[in-house]
């Protein structure tokens, strides 16, 4: 790892740091240090950076804004690319809005439909960063980024970029075809409508508040923990289990939607992972439903 960061200083690659604990860049403040952290301030710095990394073969890892994922309490022995604010930029040509990876998906809802342009209202309160949404495919209120994306600038594992097309990016459920290839979306365009600026943002503002109302989002959480086994709800199945307020450690299933998991205080990976592991047994004996989890675990269990 010295040789590596002695490369990125030849390099004029500075932003890197070791040992960073990673529940400082988690929404659910949980994660033990990356040995390398590293938060390119360019994509020209990320290609740099990986093809260092992949040359060494460091295990690596892309983080949004840390939505959607579990970090392993002991951390990742390897390097974290925090794909941030180098990569957070925003272009309008008409209806197209081509949007950088590291950008807050919430503002940019808000920005557009500021704008008056529609499409993103279903996103008004998802935490997430552009590029973790395309990658599972964020969504919410019977919407979600396959319908508005045209194309996706991807980093593939041999360090070259290619624009793909929509259909190309395997959608489905909450998930791509990224999760296979290792990919890394770095921008996307989107194809959003003109429309009344007025209804717009009463529609955005109105899920909102009912994500605000419905889900604990005053409490670290990753958003929702479990994909619903439609057509039944995974909340609904939690919630008829009877565990509501279910705790192991500090991870406690929220009283105000039990498809959230939030930290209670001091809650370990380790505890998030025993809670996970009682509801799908649970719900397995009594009803037979298998239940997937959403949010992403990195490490080893």
């Amino acid at each position: 790892m010295n040789e590596l960061i002695a490369q990125f200083k030849k390099n004029g690659i500075d932003n890197v740091i070791q040992n960073e604990p990673l529940k400082n860049h988690t929404t659910w403040k949980i994660g033990g240090p990356a040995k390398l952290f590293f938060e390119p301030s360019s994509v020209k710095e990320l290609q740099e950076g990986l093809a260092e990394i992949k040359k060494r073969s460091i295990p690596w890892f892309a983080l949004g804004r840390g939505s959607n994922v579990l970090v392993a309490d002991e951390g990742l022995d390897g390097v974290v690319i925090k794909l941030g604010d180098g990569l957070a930029q925003l272009d309008q040509q008409d209806e197209l809005f081509t949007v950088g990876s590291g950008y807050s998906l919430i503002k940019l809802a808000t920005i557009v439909s500021k704008k008056g342009y529609s499409g993103l209202e279903f996103a008004g309160g998802i935490p997430g960063s552009v590029g973790g949404a395309v990658f599972m495919n964020a969504g919410a209120h019977n919407a979600d980024i396959s319908t508005i994306l045209t194309k996706a600038l991807i980093l593939m594992p041999d360090g070259e970029l290619y624009w793909i097309n929509r259909d190309d990016l395997g959608f489905n459920y909450r998930t791509s075809n990224l999760h296979q290839n290792g990919g890394i979306c770095i921008a996307a365009q989107f194809c959003l409508e003109k429309g009344n600026t007025v209804e717009i943002r009463k529609r955005l503002q109105k899920n909102k508040a009912y994500r605000k109302n419905t889900q604990p989002w005053n409490d670290p959480c990753c958003g929702s923990v479990f994909r619903n086994p439609l057509p039944l709800y995974a909340g609904e199945i939690i919630e008829n289990l009877g565990l509501k307020g279910e705790a192991v450690g500090g991870a406690q299933v929220s009283e105000k939607h039990a498809n959230f998991i939030i930290n209670a205080g001091g809650a370990t990976a380790n505890d998030v992972l025993t809670l996970i592991k009682k509801i799908q047994d649970l719900a397995l004996n009594r009803y037979g439903v298998e239940m997937k989890t959403e949010v992403e675990y990195v490490g080893e269990k």
